[in-house]
């Protein structure tokens, strides 16, 4: 089993640029793709607790059509609200042995982790 996973969806240019970064650098890692196989509550959770915040793309136009009932939901109902609509969570996020070492994808940052 790979140790680096990569969560996102696969049409998205930022998910599309991380990917190419990873296999420029031949970086072995598993690609989830949310519209498959949707992140769990457990999960959210987790990435939650490493980053200090619920991981959403509050510029994305999911989000715009999320964004009262998220934003008049406890942390538990955003988590809900972020399972039914994967697309409205922060993408990329680069994770190794189930700790998020990066969400977003910029080239700069990503070259200082340890993969």
């Amino acid at each position: 089993m790979k140790k680096i996973k990569l969560y996102g969806i696969p049409n998205c240019d930022t998910v599309k640029k991380a990917k190419k970064y990873l296999d420029n650098n031949g970086v072995d890692y598993e690609f989830i793709n949310f519209k498959k196989e949707a992140p769990t509550k457990a999960l959210i959770k987790r990435w939650t607790q490493d980053l200090g915040e619920i991981p959403v793309n509050k510029r994305g136009t999911t989000f715009r059509k999320i964004k009262d009932e998220f934003e008049g939901s406890t942390q538990a109902g955003q988590i809900n609200v972020l399972v039914e609509n994967s697309s409205a969570i922060k993408r990329p996020i680069l994770e190794k042995a189930d700790k998020v070492l990066a969400i977003g994808f910029k080239e700069a940052d990503w070259s200082e982790i340890k993969l």
